[in-house]
């Protein structure tokens, strides 16, 4: 299955060099508009009209609460659906599903997998009551396999994350997933393993530095985009001082230049995986669109004119590229390898649409 979708990814990029990427019409609302229609298969939202044409759990987390607000709570219950469906019949829920409906992890177990599915599920809690048995069992399942039961943190193993590419030493971005997953599974009223730990106190104690979140814990001391939008972007860490000191660490360490936002400025030291080779610095300074929409979320909690200057710099890379992309050079550029194009298309471009909107009615 992995092999199937790096085929995809590989000949769309040679697909590209001929014909470049699927131009939609209009303004930059339009084109989002277009996007998110085109993303809608019939049976699921697939992660981008380009070549994540399967269902993604985490990248679909991203985009639910923007989705519902723009109208499409039904379809998203029935992309739940689905993947529920698919996920019972194999037996565990995972990072990804085929559209051919076969789950699988990518490049290994994921905690945000659990996470984030859960949080899709909380507009829809009939479903949570009808797969009840299921989810306890993925619950624990998760936490067995994800949690250092004496200190809470994550066990200090390779998982699957916002970086899947990295191969990081117990990140903060797995540790505010556990967190977050005691906070969503008490919403939802399912068994809860994960409240036995304070995950608040072990991020303050393990990776607060006093002006940012540190990435993981080898020791190493750049600031991380991720690390420093998803504590508060998942509500763990409600300290609006901490997100002050985040946000301005991101914008003096130039991640949000020339647009938000990247991963780090420097290449970090930590392992990849081989597919890597394939796709160099795919997750390490260059510019990713999802991160972005969802750092200028938390920004404009803190200052709502410059969230609203990127949000008018992303209109205008959409409306040069008529299309949504995945992720750009450090420099603004597209990215692009011999064997890898970045994806066009994306389901993201609802957090574009929502944030839009907000920003429009304040």
């Amino acid at each position: 299955m992995i092999l199937t979708e790096a085929l995809k990814m590989f000949f769309r990029s040679i697909r590209y060099a001929f014909f470049g990427f699927h131009k939609y019409n209009g303004s930059a609302i339009d084109i989002c508009k277009q996007i998110i229609e085109d993303c809608w298969n019939g049976k699921y939202y697939q992660t981008s009209a380009g070549h994540f044409s399967s269902f993604y759990t985490r990248d679909f987390g991203f985009c639910t609460p923007a989705l519902i607000h723009l109208g499409q709570k039904e379809r998203v219950q029935k992309t739940l659906e689905w993947a529920m469906k698919c996920f019972e019949k194999s037996g565990k829920l995972t990072t990804s599903i085929t559209p051919s409906g076969k789950a699988f992890d990518f490049p290994t177990v994921a905690p945000d997998s659990l996470a984030f599915f859960l949080f899709s599920l909380q507009h829809h809690k009939e479903l949570v009551e009808e797969h009840r048995h299921f989810l306890n069992n993925e619950i624990d399942r998760y936490y067995a396999s994800c949690v250092d039961e004496r200190t809470g943190l994550p066990k200090p193993l390779h998982f699957s994350s916002i970086k899947d590419h990295a191969i990081r030493k117990q990140s903060c971005y797995d540790t505010v997933m556990l967190g977050w997953l005691a906070n969503i599974i008490a919403k939802l009223g399912l068994d809860n393993p994960f409240a036995k730990h304070n995950y608040v106190y072990l991020l303050n104690k393990y990776f607060w530095n006093k002006t940012y979140f540190l990435d993981d814990l080898s020791g190493n001391k750049y600031v991380s985009g991720d690390a420093n939008t998803f504590p508060f972007w998942c509500g763990v860490i409600k300290d609006a001082m901490k997100r002050r000191k985040a946000t301005a660490s991101i914008e003096n360490a130039q991640l949000d230049k020339p647009f938000p936002l990247k991963y780090t400025a420097i290449m970090p030291l930590h392992r990849q995986i081989s597919a890597a080779l394939f796709a160099p610095n795919y997750e390490g300074t260059t510019i990713w669109a999802h991160l972005g929409m969802l750092y200028v979320e938390i920004l404009s909690t803190v200052d709502k004119k410059k969230a609203r200057e990127h949000i008018r710099k992303y209109a205008k890379l959409i409306e040069q590229h008529k299309t949504f992309l995945e992720l750009y050079n450090p420099n603004g550029t597209i990215y692009k390898t011999l064997f890898y194009t970045a994806d066009e298309g994306m389901l993201w471009a609802a957090n574009y649409l929502h944030l839009h909107k907000h920003f429009k009615a304040g």
